[in-house]
């Protein structure tokens, strides 16, 4: 696989995380989650990663053709989904966080 890929790949399985996670810590009746919170937390945490490493990949790409979306257009969305993923994995990370 070559690496100007990776945000596509990085892009679906953080959207399927993300689905996991949320549906994972909806609470029932009893006030316990679905999953257990550390698999939450790990399953959280490897999406974080995966998609902050998908942005990095796709702002790298899209700084070697200087920005020019029109170029790229899917790849461009592509990248803002995976910057907008880390955003929303990083504060779902914080609220599942036991304080």
């Amino acid at each position: 696989m070559k690496t100007i890929n990776f945000p596509y790949l990085a892009m679906a399985l953080g959207l399927f995380l993300m689905a996991l996670v949320i549906r994972g810590s909806e609470l029932d009746s009893q006030g316990q989650t679905a999953l257990p919170l550390l698999t939450l937390l790990i399953a959280n945490e490897c999406a974080f990663f995966l998609v902050i490493a998908g942005s990095y990949i796709g702002l790298k790409q899209l700084k070697s053709i200087n920005f020019n979306v029109r170029l790229k257009p899917l790849y461009s969305i592509t990248t803002l989904v995976c910057i907008l993923l880390t955003i929303q994995f990083t504060l779902l990370g914080l609220k599942l966080w036991p304080l």
